[in-house]
């Protein structure tokens, strides 16, 4: 749980799926209270052009970098692949990033696994979760709804000139493509 105590790094995962106004409150919440600097984690880095992962990682650094402009000085912001041994994902973390002292997760799969490796979880407060989350903006994206009010400015245009939102519908409308297992 937050401690009053502010940690010089915590590491903060998430798919990004795209950048959302959750993603940089929680972002900004965490600088304000929680650390000096975060290690922002884009997870599942090799996974794209699916309907749970249509944006590259490189595509979410850039959203994220767009989004948090005033704040990139104090983020470390890392693609990271997932690894076929869940016990073992923050391990491979700790090995890709620099040091950090807690986890930032609303997440209880990551709860649980930062909880076995030792480190405090600080949980930020979610934001307008009932339509702050990645898998309704690409379901707003895929029905040609309005989704660009519930991303930052700088995302919504990033993601109309790569073709984004056509990209989620087409995706949403072909065939399911299986991922490998490892």
């Amino acid at each position: 749980m937050l401690s009053t105590m502010k940690y010089k790094r915590v590491f903060y995962p998430g798919r990004f799926q795209p950048v959302h106004l959750g993603h940089v409150h929680a972002i900004t919440w965490l600088l304000e209270n929680a650390a000096e600097e975060l290690v922002v984690g884009v997870t599942a880095a090799q996974y794209n052009y699916t309907w749970e992962n249509p944006f590259t990682a490189g595509e979410r650094i850039e959203m994220l970098k767009r989004a948090l402009e005033d704040t990139w000085h104090r983020l470390y912001v890392i693609p990271l692949d997932n690894v076929p041994d869940n016990r073992l994902w923050l391990r491979h973390v700790e090995t890709r990033t620099p040091r950090f002292e807690a986890v930032a997760t609303n997440n209880t799969f990551v709860e649980l696994l930062a909880e076995e490796r030792g480190l405090p979880v600080v949980k930020p407060p979610l934001y307008r979760r009932e339509h702050l989350s990645g898998t309704h903006i690409r379901r707003l994206m895929a029905s040609e709804g309005d989704w660009e009010p519930l991303v930052p400015k700088s995302v919504a245009d990033f993601i109309s000139e790569i073709g984004g939102a056509e990209r989620v519908k087409r995706i949403a409308s072909s065939e399911k493509v299986i991922i490998p297992k490892y």
